[in-house]
């Protein structure tokens, strides 16, 4: 058997190669940036645990909070219940008397078919009339029919309204009318800004008197018909053709019912959405949409109003959520001028315009001028963006109009008029010459013969002006007689070589008159 070959002892105490050495040294390195990854990872999701730990703390907190205000404002409400029952009592009783006291003048009242109103305490006092007697269809007659007088309805309704014992279903009542199917068999005009007022103006009277805002006195049973109204004015607009078909007063009057009564729904936000940005350059929208609860899409809807190309409206937007940073309104502005003007160009040059085009350009600078001049003063841009230049520039095209509207200029013989409008005066220095006569009228019309016009005038011995000429008597119409003409063919005016005439019209072109004079010059100096 062969033996085993047994290591050299001298290789069993050899020290390890530089090679190993830096092995080890790369596995050491590699082990202390393992534990350092680790340890910051481990050191991270601790306080990514306290932290959520923390949060948690504060939003248990806070819904301990909540709980305990909803539980006092419940304390509260239950409490005050009692009160507002009184509060609303008194005021229908005090309502009652008010009806009582008012039968006795309704029938003089009702005799007046539409009663002059001078006054905002004389339109009170009508308002506060049908009001007492709930008298739906008279107040909307009233108010949809004084649409000058807005501003100060606008101030009188919910005081009026104060006087009636239901005012949410008297509103109701009121605007059925148009509301939320128009019921007239004309619709000539538009009443949407009735229904907005009226409904703008329950807000306040429902508001309870201690709660506030709260709280409102709307009664189950109108707010479910105020539901219902809501629901068929939606199912309308398939019959209708779909948003895009709607006016906008009436998506005005169908938002601001939803906010009036509180029957906003989550699952309609989308159709909110797209009937405010449809209407968006009303007024009121940007406040109407806040209160639709639209405050956290108001970015992309300020956006697709900017790729729509209505800057101006997103400016009215971006104040009322206050997003004026995101969207900066002098930017906003430049850009609406910049595409304005871009339109007017594309006006001028289309040929399907040729004959208005330089009209129909001017028309469209002008709106965007004004436009952005009024958003300058109303949010004071002046100081980044002054309107002085633009104010300039609208005088220019606004005198090219008023050039251009300005009537030809006429011959000084046609200046001077009449005063008792019958044609243009002679010369002025006419009356002081008598051998000469430039005539200045109109061919004279055909007047029906009077039998009082049968016998023959003699001519005037006087000045036809009555200047007082010292010249002997002339008849200054002896040559314009038309009898004149047949006997001498060779008449001539005064002074000036002969000439021959034509035959002389029938006597009725000069209305039967035998004086030797047309009629126009008797009605004007002899009547």
């Amino acid at each position: 058997m062969g033996s085993m070959s047994t290591p050299d002892p001298c290789e069993l105490t050899q020290p390890p190669s530089f090679d190993e050495f830096q092995r080890q040294a790369s596995l050491m390195t590699s082990c202390t940036l393992l534990w350092k990854e680790l340890t910051d990872h481990f050191t991270s999701l601790e306080q990514n645990l306290l932290k959520k730990s923390d949060a948690i703390k504060d939003k248990i907190k806070t819904l301990e909070t909540q709980t305990k205000t909803s539980l006092n404002s419940l304390e509260e409400r239950e409490t005050t219940i009692e009160n507002s029952v009184s509060i609303a009592i008194r005021k229908v009783e005090e309502a009652m008397k008010a009806a009582a006291a008012a039968v006795g003048t309704s029938k003089s009242e009702d005799a007046e078919d539409n009663p002059e109103v001078d006054d905002s305490e004389g339109l009170l006092l009508r308002l506060k009339s049908f009001c007492v007697k709930m008298d739906s269809l008279g107040f909307w007659g009233f108010i949809s029919s004084r649409k000058k007088e807005m501003d100060v309805m606008r101030a009188t309704i919910p005081i009026a309204l104060a006087e009636c014992v239901d005012p949410a279903r008297f509103v109701l009542e009121a605007i059925s009318e148009v509301f939320p199917v128009d019921k007239r068999p004309d619709c000539v005009n538009d009443l949407g800004w009735a229904c907005v007022l009226m409904l703008e103006s329950l807000i306040p009277v429902m508001i309870d008197p201690i709660l506030g805002h709260s709280r409102a006195f709307v009664t189950p049973s109108v707010k479910k018909t105020a539901k219902e109204i809501a629901e068929t004015w939606k199912q309308s607009l398939d019959e209708r053709g779909g948003i895009e078909n709607v006016k906008a007063p009436e998506v005005h009057t169908f938002l601001q019912h939803l906010v009036t009564f509180g029957i906003v729904k989550d699952e309609d936000f989308d159709l909110y959405r797209k009937l405010v940005v449809g209407s968006a350059w009303r007024k009121q929208m940007p406040k109407l949409a806040v209160s639709l609860g639209l405050g956290d899409q108001m970015p992309d809807m300020i956006e697709e109003l900017i790729s729509r190309g209505q800057q101006v409206d997103a400016v009215h937007f971006t104040h009322e959520v206050g997003l004026v940073e995101r969207f900066p309104p002098v930017s906003l502005l430049k850009a609406f001028l910049k595409d304005a003007k871009k339109a007017a160009t594309s006006i001028m040059e289309d040929p399907n315009n040729s004959g208005r085009a330089q009209h129909l350009a001017a028309r469209k600078e002008q709106s965007a001028l004004r436009v952005v001049i009024k958003c300058i003063e109303e949010y004071k841009l002046e100081a980044e963006f002054p309107p002085e230049n633009l104010k300039k520039r609208l005088q220019q095209l606004e005198k090219v109009k008023i050039e251009k509207k300005r009537p030809a200029a006429t011959s000084p013989a046609n200046k001077r008029t009449r005063a008792c409008n019958v044609g243009p005066m002679p010369p002025a220095k006419a009356g002081r010459i008598t051998n000469t006569y430039v005539s200045s009228f109109p061919t004279p019309p055909t007047f029906v013969r009077s039998p009082s016009h049968n016998t023959q005038y003699p001519p005037p011995q006087y000045s036809v002006y009555g200047h007082g000429n010292r010249s002997p008597p002339v008849n200054h119409y002896a040559a314009y007689s038309p009898e004149a003409a047949p006997h001498s063919p060779a008449f001539t005016y005064p002074g000036t070589p002969p000439m021959n005439y034509p035959p002389p019209p029938p006597a009725a072109a000069y209305g039967g008159y035998g004086n030797g004079m047309s009629p126009a010059f008797q009605h004007a100096y002899y009547r």
